[in-house]
């Protein structure tokens, strides 16, 4: 058995940084619909992996975003919906294997079974709430910080190797803070995100570029979809301060739905005013996909946990059902009257 330890210390950062001179077989894998926040950080890693020796590879469950293809390493992805038997194989034969941007293995969805009978040592790089240390051999969990992304910075710099972050790393990193921050409008508890964003800067990111190449590349389905979503699919519930956006199918497929497109939509309720919870319901073919946003008080992580068997942050959080597109909906105009005085708040 490998020893359990989950912390910041002196000791972890040194067996990290055993892991990363160890010139092995490294996976790093990445939650279900990986975002910018989880591809930047793997492909950050994999790049100073690769540098150091070590046969290291990025594995997401299913494909990811084409607004995110421009990043470096993007390209040499292993993606398990595209080739399962391939990516079984790397798995298998993997020494070490990490979870980035996820902490626990469900969240990896159709790679969960593989990793936890995979023999290897499995680290955990993460900033969730209610992480599964006890999966992990290594676990470097903090809250505090606004990304996945920023927390890799900080292993980097505690190992000492921030002098190998070149432009695309960094751009990777960048990518991280930038998406998991919505450019910089929350998650910004801590100075250091501002230090660090600035020391990407100085090694070549251009943030303006950065920011036009995720955020500008709107199809014009993928507008028409966000006009339609708000104009003939949101319903706004005053009493609850609440807003649910619901996008069936039909919708998806009339705009030609593509991996990414509903990227950001939940957001949206929130720039109204008085609403303090919103929710974009999305009708998958074998599920329905949950989003949920907050602002203040109301944790939407304990809400996804109580009722939809998901998680993730305060603020933001998500999950999944099993029932109809309609019942979906049901249960949850069903549970609002429950936080009724939760959510009457002045968020200020």
């Amino acid at each position: 058995m490998h020893p359990k330890v989950s912390s910041m210390t002196a000791e972890n950062i040194a067996l990290l940084k055993e892991i990363f001179n160890s010139k092995s077989k490294i996976v790093l894998t990445v939650h279900t619909n990986p975002d910018g926040d989880a591809l930047g950080s793997a492909l950050a890693l994999n790049n100073i992996l690769q540098q150091l020796g070590n046969d290291a590879v990025v594995v997401a469950p299913n494909s990811f975003p084409g607004f995110l293809s421009w990043m470096s390493g993007s390209s040499e992805i292993m993606i398990f919906d595209q080739q399962p038997k391939h990516v079984k194989e790397v798995i298998q034969e993997a020494d070490y294997i990490f979870s980035l941007d996820y902490n626990a293995p469900k969240r990896s969805g159709n790679l969960c079974d593989f990793i936890a009978k995979s023999p290897s040592f499995k680290v955990m790089i993460d900033h969730h709430i209610d992480p599964d240390n006890e999966f992990y051999n290594l676990s470097f969990s903090k809250l505090t910080v606004s990304s996945t992304a920023e927390l890799v910075y900080e292993l980097l710099e505690s190992m000492q190797l921030v002098h190998m972050i070149t432009k695309e790393i960094a751009e990777s990193i960048y990518v991280g803070i930038m998406t998991d921050t919505s450019s910089y409008s929350f998650s910004l508890r801590n100075p250091a995100t501002f230090s660090i964003s600035a020391h990407l800067i100085s090694l070549g990111v251009d943030g303006e570029k950065v920011h036009r190449l995720v955020y500008d590349t709107f199809s014009e389905n993928r507008l028409r979809l966000l006009g339609h979503a708000i104009n003939n699919c949101m319903m706004v519930m005053d009493a609850y301060k609440t807003a649910i956006i619901t996008l069936s199918l039909r919708d998806l497929n009339r705009f030609n739905y593509q991996i990414g497109d509903t990227e950001g939509l939940v957001n949206y309720p929130l720039s109204m005013e008085n609403i303090n919870f919103a929710i974009l319901v999305t009708e998958r073919k074998d599920q329905i996909r949950l989003s949920f946003r907050s602002k203040g008080s109301f944790s939407v992580n304990d809400f996804a946990r109580n009722h939809f068997e998901g998680g993730g942050h305060h603020n933001a959080a998500g999950g999944n059902d099993a029932a109809s597109l309609k019942e979906t909906v049901s249960k949850l105009l069903s549970l609002l009257p429950q936080y009724v005085h939760q959510l009457d708040y002045t968020y200020a």
